[in-house]
């Protein structure tokens, strides 16, 4: 799961972002609106929660709000803020929260508030994504490929590879790059090291190979990779 966290203080922005890698977030973390603005507009990423400040430099959290809602962006969104009266509660609903935090607060409850948006938004979504003979299932974090036979065979994935074959499947017959994919499953401005795609898409092959589809994903040489739909 990817999150945007736009907070302008320091200290909380590094203690947010700390706790929320530390429960397997991806998280990217901009101090503007502005910058948070130009991260949604990023056709490249995608967002499966928000974290938005109310009070941030160049364009507010209540701002940034109204625009993406203008333009029909459904990503669910935590407002971060200190102001505690009802009338700033439900401006900030009114512009396009669905969850309202006042600071100060205790991680343990910003956890349980964005597992809640996430299981809000999920409920609208299907439990599977299906391309040909492939299955991917959010509830189990597998792979069930359909054999010729008709026989279903189930692979566990984890995390970084659920979401690497999610990024493949949601782009089926596409020759993805590395630049593409980096954008996608690591944070921006991560300190990565330069064949940490290539690292991934290796373990994510053996892990295949075990059930005899390691050329599920095929390499594209100079150019990317893509997934092998009639593997």
């Amino acid at each position: 799961m990817r999150v945007l966290l736009i907070e302008d203080e320091k200290d909380l922005g590094i203690a947010i972002k700390r706790s929320l890698l530390g429960q397997n977030y991806v998280v990217d973390w901009v101090k503007s609106g502005q910058e948070g603005l130009d991260l949604l507009e990023n056709s490249n990423i995608s967002y499966n929660v928000g974290v938005f400040d109310w009070l941030l430099p160049e364009l507010s959290g209540i701002e940034l709000l109204k625009i993406i809602r203008k333009k029909n962006n459904p990503l669910p969104v935590l407002m971060l803020t200190a102001k505690d009266a009802m009338e700033n509660k439900i401006q900030g609903l009114d512009a396009g929260a669905d969850d309202y935090l006042i600071k100060p607060f205790d991680m343990l409850e910003l956890f349980a508030r964005i597992r809640a948006l996430l299981r809000r938004s999920q409920e609208i979504k299907p439990s599977q994504l299906r391309v040909k003979n492939l299955i991917l299932d959010y509830q189990t974090n597998t792979i069930q490929i359909t054999l010729k036979t008709d026989k279903i065979k189930i692979i566990p994935l984890t995390k970084k590879e659920f979401h690497l074959l999610e990024f493949f499947m949601r782009h089926p017959q596409q020759i993805l790059t590395r630049d593409q994919i980096l954008d996608q499953l690591w944070e921006i401005g991560s300190d990565t090291i330069s064949n940490v795609v290539a690292a991934q898409i290796r373990l994510l092959r053996k892990k295949l190979n075990q059930y005899g589809y390691g050329d599920l994903i095929e390499t594209v040489y100079g150019l990317g990779y893509r997934l092998k739909l009639d593997s």
